[in-house]
């Protein structure tokens, strides 16, 4: 005789979801992470702010060259701490130019918590070439880092450190 056993298991019930540990565990993680990354993204934060504004500054310098050949009376780039002036001739004493970009007064803003200083206000001839060669120091008011544009003689225009 054959004798056929059963074998059923008692049935299980199955809870889908976590556990209260299981989240209190993901989120712990979640946030040592965050605290330790912040400070991390608030200076990568502020180095680029500063790269974009020495970038910014760093074109509207060439766009007054330009602006010195394509008027072929050359151009000078007055800077003052929180704003930019082209002035149309070959010295700083010219009248300001007015157009796309500049207030009533022809400043150029810079962005906000950038402030300015220049060795010399750079004038281009009408062959692009600058004289003098100045360097331009940008600097972020909330950390103090600063970044430098460069004007060289050539008229090239350059961002470092």
């Amino acid at each position: 005789m054959i004798v056929s056993a059963s074998l059923e298991q008692p049935s299980r019930q199955r809870h889908a979801g976590f556990s209260v540990t299981e989240i209190a565990l993901v989120l712990g993680i979640t946030a040592l992470i965050s605290v330790l990354a912040t400070p991390l993204f608030l200076t990568y934060y502020q180095s680029s702010r500063l790269r974009a504004a020495a970038e910014q500054i760093a074109a509207l310098v060439n766009q007054g060259r330009q602006l010195g050949i394509r008027e072929n009376t050359g151009a000078c780039i007055h800077v003052d701490t929180s704003a930019l002036q082209y002035r149309t001739g070959t010295t700083c004493g010219g009248s300001a130019w007015i157009g796309a970009g500049t207030d009533a007064a022809g400043n150029i803003a810079v962005p906000d918590g950038i402030t300015l200083s220049t060795t010399a206000d750079p004038v281009f001839s009408y062959l692009g070439a600058a004289s003098p060669g100045a360097t331009i120091t940008v600097t972020n008011a909330q950390d103090g880092r600063v970044l430098r544009v460069t004007v060289a003689v050539s008229g090239r225009v350059t961002v470092g450190p």
